[in-house]
């Protein structure tokens, strides 16, 4: 049981307030009420498109083998492509980020959690390999016709047993320019289990 003064474990002052509060005067108090103002300013909204540029200046480069993770050639090609990400195959879940830049306008997109496929015995341009695919939303873009929220697939996949034949496929129902298929030995792709 509680005594007068003590509320589950604050003591409070005879004035009422949580005892240290009352040291929160003047520039203190200031201080405070800017600080929970500009929090939220400060860390962002999660899922405001905002938060993101389109194309593939915020998607950092990974080196090393990511969970997943691919990219389709040296940036500045015409027509490139990469991103990365965790992922779980127990619990079919995937997140990351992705981006792609053309000449049609660049987009940056979220992996969306649940994980569409996977498998360890694909095959694929007549190889076998890694597959995945994930579904994906745009969160920037720069072409008027790929709107900010569009959904769409991407499917990945990585040859193995020595031979470089991986791909990545963008497919979009609502915005088939940014449709895209990158496949061959500049792409480079780490599809789990490795």
């Amino acid at each position: 049981m509680t005594g007068a003064g003590q509320h589950r474990g604050l003591r409070f002052t005879r004035w009422g307030r949580p005892q240290g509060l009352d040291r929160l005067t003047g520039p203190r108090l200031a201080l405070a009420v800017l600080a929970v103002t500009l929090l939220p300013a400060l860390i962002g909204t999660p899922g405001r498109a905002g938060a993101f540029s389109p194309g593939c200046g915020e998607v950092p480069i990974v080196y090393g083998i990511p969970p997943w993770g691919f990219h389709t050639g040296s940036p500045g090609e015409q027509s490139y492509a990469r991103g990365h990400g965790q992922i779980n195959l127990e619990a079919n879940t995937v997140h990351g980020i992705i981006c792609q830049e053309d000449g049609r306008g660049d987009i940056t997109m979220t992996v969306q959690p649940h994980l569409v496929y996977h498998s360890h015995y694909a095959v694929l341009w007549g190889f076998s390999g890694n597959i995945m695919k994930i579904t994906v939303r745009v969160r920037a873009s720069e072409d008027p016709r790929c709107k900010v929220g569009a959904v769409g697939d991407a499917t990945l996949f990585a040859s193995y047993n020595g031979v470089r034949s991986d791909s990545v496929r963008f497919f979009f129902p609502t915005c088939r320019d940014q449709d895209h298929v990158y496949h061959g030995t500049q792409v480079n792709n780490q599809v789990p289990p490795l």
